[in-house]
């Protein structure tokens, strides 16, 4: 069997391959073979700065969107996989959409919020170190899901904002020979704030076609105290109507955490040992899943709590034949030992491969409800 440069791992980066590397960024917008560095001086955004050195000394290491525009960042034509992608911007991340068509396709298969895509929703910066996605000192945002595509990849980037953005970027990708059997990624962005009372949020819905789900992103901003994920995720899978056949236990214990993601203390009573909860909460990133951002009250005009959290079903894929609906419960506890239906502000991002086409997504709400406040 050929190896075609894809899917690389420790396990085969010994191995010669015939993919050929290229990468797009504002020095090399094209991608093409030795095509880097070589914007003129009074065309670059950083000429003035290189004006001692001359062209090819970094004159025009980003690029400015301008306000209420849409940017084309990559112009692809395959086959091949885009393999890494960078991005640092200014601006407000919630205004930034990033919006990815696969093949001549109208409709994007990937739309979402910048800062949500990257698994950091809140408009803070929040570390996290995972195999799909790295948010690194001081604002850098790295996406390693691998996205192969047989005719054309098109990406782009809206400033739905008021003002220029200063946006540094660099897209990792290979030109290669891909099975006859790939699926195609793809990250669809929700909000419901707030949810309405006794009903589930909807993570996912009309999907159609062949593939896998791989990934959840939340924001979950809290309204009520107390507990508030103790509610279930359920995939519905190839014509589940009212009941699911994967059923989780809980919303911690979805991302792989568990009672009430808690950090626990041990304390010596007696000749035991008892666990005693530190009552608070437990930031944690791992490969796989991780509540990689609390944000507490500050006693002020910051009074909400509010989490990030990530599960990537990269060695679990959930496979589905025809089609996949995603919820997931709100639920609290109230004071009599009932539960308490919960109308949170939660937004997420759902990422999954599949057949073409791509069923239309939902119409993006506006700026305003999207906006972080």
């Amino acid at each position: 069997m050929s190896f075609n440069g894809i899917g690389t791992h420790l396990g085969n980066l010994y191995r010669t391959s015939s993919a050929q590397s290229r990468s797009i960024c504002a020095e090399n917008p094209t991608g093409s073979k030795g095509g880097g560095a070589q914007c003129e001086l009074v065309d670059g955004v950083s000429g003035n700065n290189a004006r001692d050195l001359g062209k090819g000394w970094k004159v025009n290491p980003y690029v400015i969107l301008p306000a209420k525009e849409t940017t084309l960042l990559a112009d692809i034509e395959g086959p091949g996989c885009i393999q890494h992608i960078w991005v640092t911007s200014t601006g407000t991340w919630r205004e930034q959409i990033l919006r990815i068509y696969w093949d001549n396709q109208t409709v994007p298969s990937v739309e979402c919020p910048l800062g949500d895509f990257f698994a950091c929703g809140w408009e803070r910066y929040a570390p996290i170190s995972s195999l799909a996605v790295c948010v690194n000192p001081g604002s850098a945002f790295n996406s390693y899901w691998q996205m192969p595509f047989k005719e054309r990849c098109r990406i782009t980037i809206e400033n739905r904002g008021d003002n220029p953005i200063v946006f540094f970027y660099q897209i990792d990708y290979c030109l290669t020979e891909l099975e006859d059997d790939i699926a195609y990624f793809h990250a669809q962005f929700r909000r419901t704030n707030p949810l309405p009372y006794k009903e589930e949020y909807k993570l996912l819905d009309n999907v159609q076609g062949k593939g896998q789900y791989v990934g959840t992103y939340m924001c979950w901003g809290v309204n009520n105290n107390g507990w508030w994920g103790e509610g279930e995720c359920k995939f519905y899978l190839d014509g589940d109507t009212d009941y699911p056949t994967i059923c989780g236990t809980g919303t911690e214990d979805y991302f792989c955490g568990s009672y009430n993601y808690e950090a626990m203390l041990y304390k010596r009573k007696s000749v035991k040992d008892e666990k005693l909860r530190a009552g608070e909460y437990q930031v944690y990133t791992t490969p796989y899943a991780g509540l990689s951002q609390v944000i507490l009250p500050d006693g002020c005009y910051s009074s909400q709590q509010r989490f990030g959290m990530y599960r990537w079903h990269i060695v679990d894929p959930i496979r589905f034949e025809s089609d996949i609906r995603i919820t997931v419960q709100a639920l609290g506890w109230r004071a009599d030992g009932r539960y308490l239906p919960l109308q949170d502000d939660i937004s997420s991002v759902a990422f999954w491969y599949q057949t073409l086409p791509t069923v239309p997504f939902p119409e993006l709400p506006n700026k305003d409800y999207l906006e972080v406040i």
